[in-house]
């Protein structure tokens, strides 16, 4: 906060690590615990999930429609529309991995994929990067879902998508976010189509 009274206040201190364990492993997440010194100097625990980095891809069926993903979350128990998303296998770029998504969940591949944004999905206990993108010039290409996903497409005005995302009826939070710069982008002209 440049100008106030607390920017003239000591940043926080870092919380450092002592030692770490490995609690679980499995092929999408690991799970540590950490003995860390807190600023004040009270020692305590700190533990850790990490994961893959995440892409997710909003993609354009054309100006004013998008294509949305319908699966059952089972940690939420609830059924969700959301865009497409996953996580990035070692070695390919977030931009392949966003293709790659789109193409398995939903039977497209873009064209052009536009970043929009580069995150961290949690600030505190999950160690996660998720990169997201908008998808335009969407092209048919063999769908070759993850047999763990059973999972329904559909359409839907963007407009339609904002609403969604206003009355919370959109709840997956890369989701939120790419719709909510989509719109911040829509609103300064038309989205830009050139190839990639």
């Amino acid at each position: 906060m440049t100008g106030s009274a607390s920017s003239e206040r000591a940043e926080p201190g870092p919380i450092v690590g002592l030692a770490s364990r490995e609690v679980y492993r499995n092929p999408w997440i690991a799970v540590r615990e950490d003995n860390v010194r807190f600023p004040n100097g009270h020692e305590g625990i700190y533990g850790v999930v990490t994961c893959a980095p995440a892409v997710g891809v909003l993609p354009f069926i054309d100006d004013d429609r998008v294509l949305l993903v319908r699966q059952f979350r089972y940690v939420t128990q609830r059924l969700t529309w959301e865009m497409p998303t996953g996580a990035v296998n070692p070695g390919e770029s977030p931009m392949a991995a966003a293709n790659r998504e789109l193409a398995e969940e939903t039977g497209y591949i873009a064209r052009h994929l536009e970043p929009v944004s580069s995150f961290t999905t949690s600030k505190s206990v999950v160690d996660e990067e998720a990169h997201l993108f908008l998808g335009y010039r969407l092209l048919q290409a063999t769908a070759h879902s993850d047999e763990t996903e059973e999972i329904l497409t559909g359409v839907f005005p963007f407009d339609e998508v904002l609403a969604m995302v206003e009355r919370s009826e959109i709840v997956d939070g890369m989701t939120v976010i790419a719709v909510l710069l989509a719109a911040v982008r829509r609103s300064r002209g038309p989205a830009p189509v050139e190839q990639v």
